[in-house]
């Protein structure tokens, strides 16, 4: 526990802040090097937390200068103090309004030019027990040390090239397993030439007699040679159990790596089913959207059919007249006959009249090479009773006066022909379907007077037609 300032008088503020009453900087044990001045604390001189830069370029951790200003009535930046006492001026004046953040640790020279401190100096910033070092970097790995997750992240991203390393390794280490016992086996056989003297001077004891002492020299020989493959076989036992460590430690490396793409491997494979799963459900709405769309097409296809048929009977309506007396007028009058003559259009039909508002309903049915007993020689004129909304209202068979005319467009001479229904055919009877079977005037006019000059009954292509229907009214 602190003590209460009340207790103990000081004889001035004291500008650290006690540890257990206001944190501060790192300690700068947490550094591999000791850190340089310019990284430390003006007012607790460890190195700096939250650092705050004052107008004077000192720095300070956030709760130093917080502390200083608020025990001290005027406090001065203690570095402006250490160095310079005499040019201490309003910008030593120490005040956390007149500060500002720095974003990290950085360097200011006197020009106030700010640059932020290489890589290398911040590793040394490192606390010793957050920095870890490559597995690899024993065998060649470029990579010395850093943080735990610029390790992971190497190690993560540098997969090639630590087995590449490690391959060359284990070449290395073979090829120097391999050179090592050729020099045994080497020495080994430059022992055996220097045995032709001991032969000779065994030869020699053995005239002398003294096979004692050759014996006891073939004992020895045999003593060194026994010495010599024992040492040859605990440094290959040595080199082998050393290699086989060494295999190990990397085959536990190996299983590491193996294991963390394992997961990898898993993750991406839960990602993918993820992605499926998700490309099915898309298609899935594809194919609901591409059924709406096609429904809404067939919806549109029967709108436009119904507003055709809503044009045709609104074309008709406006065409058709309600007193009996109805001008049709055929154009391209040329081409239809050519038409009809060749047997690709018969007989055309006009709109529907009345005979009145809620009379008989009539058509005209003209045939332009003649039909029956004018067939290529008259124009044939017929009119048709069609089946009407009122029928049921109105008198039968049909009797009125039927008038043709076929006009001149000179106004000279009009075609007249007219007749009156037969009661007895079925054409003029009550329609049971659509409409009866058209009668009418199968030689209404020879078709070589159609282009007479005296008349205009043929002018622009354009033929003009009259039905005349008397009314009982």
């Amino acid at each position: 526990m602190a003590e209460n300032p009340t207790d103990s008088a000081p004889v001035g503020p004291c500008l650290t802040p006690d540890e257990n009453e206001f944190p501060f900087g790192y300690p700068i044990s947490i550094c591999q090097k000791t850190p340089e001045p310019k990284y430390l604390c003006c007012g607790c001189h460890n190195v700096l937390k939250k650092a705050q830069q004052t107008l004077c370029g000192h720095r300070y951790c956030a709760a130093c200068l917080s502390w200083i200003v608020r025990i001290s009535k005027n406090p001065i930046c203690s570095r402006c103090k250490e160095e310079n006492p005499q040019a201490v001026g309003d910008e030593s004046f120490l005040s956390e309004e007149k500060t500002h953040v720095c974003g990290g640790i950085f360097l200011k020279d006197h020009k106030q030019t700010v640059t932020e401190i290489s890589t290398e100096e911040k590793d040394d910033l490192v606390p010793a027990e957050v920095q870890g070092r490559c597995s690899f970097a024993d065998i060649g790995c470029s990579f010395k040390q850093g943080s735990q997750e610029m390790v992971k992240e190497h190690e993560a991203s540098s997969l090639r090239d630590h087995v590449r390393l490690l391959l060359q390794f284990v070449s290395q280490v073979k090829a120097q397993s391999d050179a090592n016992r050729e020099k045994r086996i080497s020495g080994l056989s430059c022992t055996k030439p220097s045995m032709n003297p001991l032969e000779g001077n065994l030869s020699d004891l053995q005239l002398q007699g003294a096979v004692e002492v050759n014996g006891d020299l073939e004992a020895d020989c045999f003593h060194a040679a026994s010495s010599d493959s024992e040492e040859e076989l605990a440094l290959q036992r040595f080199m082998k159990e050393k290699l086989l460590a060494e295999l190990e430690e990397k085959l536990h490396v190996f299983e590491n790596i193996v294991t963390v793409l394992n997961k990898e491997v898993e993750a991406s494979h839960l990602a993918i089913a993820a992605s499926v799963h998700q490309s099915g459900l898309t298609q899935d709405l594809i194919l609901g959207l591409e059924q709406r769309v096609m429904d809404l097409q067939q919806t549109l296809a029967q709108k436009d059919l119904a507003l055709t048929k809503l044009e045709q009977s609104l074309h008709l309506l406006e065409e058709a007249s309600y007193d009996g007396v109805y001008l049709w007028k055929i154009t391209n009058f040329t081409r239809r006959c050519h038409e009809s003559a060749c047997g690709r259009m018969v007989s055309l039909f006009s709109p529907a009249f009345y005979t009145a508002r809620y009379g008989y309903k009539l058509c005209l049915r003209i045939y332009l090479n003649g039909d029956g007993t004018g067939k290529g020689t008259h124009l044939s004129l017929f009119i048709v009773v069609m089946k009407g909304e009122y029928d049921a209202l109105l008198e039968w068979p049909f009797r009125n006066k039927v008038t043709f005319m076929l006009l001149d467009q000179n106004n000279r001479e009009h075609v007249t022909d007219s007749f009156h229904p037969d009661p007895t055919s079925g054409s003029f009877q009550r329609p049971q379907g659509e409409s009866n079977i058209a009668s009418g005037r199968p030689m209404f006019f020879p078709l070589n007077k159609l282009q007479s000059p005296k008349h205009a009954y043929v002018k622009e292509d354009t033929v003009f037609l009259k039905c005349v229907v008397e009314t009982n009214s």
